[in-house]
């Protein structure tokens, strides 16, 4: 197979949608064999869907979490897929769980995704357990719960394949693959809506209703814009290709953040100006009213990989 030219995950750089199925699974013992032959048949399902529901704008994303790579693909390994950074200063910190599979479900209808969530979860029977269940939905104009625009320095066009997706020349055998982290982030909205929308402002480093961002020389240093956008030693953006969505109910709110990369790196520097900040006592404010809960890194391997998973006699 010609792997510079596999298919990537149409979800790893598709448009927002309405709609997310967030599913986190653990395979049980002895289960690889089974759990690998069925992955290999969920493109081939999913494009059915695809076109069974082609107003849905259906997109999925199948991923292997790092810590289970090893045991579900012995042969090789994507360069750098390490488990989740775990981090912790102060009241700051980001927890690491170890999940085996993460299999991302989004479309412009909630049903659809209903539809197809089950079908994957059916698929995989009882080879796994099934550790976590998201619904996400589109708030508003593509806002998280906080009333910001979620995203809005996301890659656009051409350019999110590009920050999202290996290169051919870098890792042949897992090209057009991307690395994935997610967190599910808790919002305290008592305390958040008790600031005033200036404070609010101040702390993600924009205004609130039109999405400008502050100046430079204006933004706090402790602003979520200041802190999550950074500059390598070149002067490049350390990007990353960004499919949060909040989710919810009354009782308990939040995001679930999920970050595509073509490498590991991009999120891990983000992650830690955000809880460590600079050096100088500058940390990320937002965390004062958000909390995440959990954290695990995959990664999501081409189409084509995938697809190959299934015995050749298949």
């Amino acid at each position: 197979m010609e792997y510079s030219m596999a298919r990537e995950q149409f979800g790893v750089c598709a448009e927002p949608s309405l709609h997310s199925y967030y599913l986190l699974f653990n395979v049980l013992d002895n289960k690889n064999d089974y759990v690998r032959y069925t992955l290999a048949k969920l493109p081939e399902i999913f494009n059915e869907y695809s076109n069974r529901f082609s107003e849905a704008n259906l997109s999925t994303v199948i991923a292997i979490g790092a810590t289970y790579w090893d045991e579900f693909y012995p042969d090789a390994k994507p360069k750098g897929l390490r488990p989740f950074p775990a981090m912790q200063v102060e009241d700051r910190f980001a927890p690491s769980n170890n999940i085996d599979l993460y299999i991302e479900v989004r479309s412009d209808r909630a049903d659809v995704n209903h539809i197809v969530s089950t079908r994957v979860c059916e698929m995989l029977n009882s080879s796994v357990e099934l550790i976590e269940q998201v619904k996400g939905f589109r708030y508003l104009d593509g806002r998280d719960l906080t009333g910001f625009i979620e995203g809005s320095d996301n890659p656009r066009g051409p350019h999110k394949r590009e920050v999202a997706l290996v290169k051919s020349d870098q890792q042949p055998l897992f090209a057009n693959g991307s690395y994935l982290h997610i967190q599910r982030y808790r919002h305290n909205m008592k305390l958040w809506q008790s600031l005033e929308l200036k404070q609010q402002e101040d702390i993600y480093g924009k205004s609130k209703l039109d999405d400008i961002e502050y100046p430079e020389a204006d933004k706090p240093d402790t602003s979520h814009s200041k802190r999550t956008r950074i500059k390598d030693a070149q002067g490049n953006p350390v990007a990353l290709v960004r499919q949060s969505m909040p989710y919810g109910h009354m009782k308990v709110q939040g995001l679930f953040s999920v970050a595509y990369c073509q490498t590991p790196d991009n999120y891990e520097v983000i992650l830690t100006s955000m809880i460590q900040g600079d050096g100088h006592g500058n940390y990320d404010h937002l965390l004062k009213y958000t909390q995440a809960e959990t954290g695990a890194a995959f990664f999501a391997p081409s189409i084509d990989f995938i697809e190959n998973l299934a015995p050749a006699s298949d």
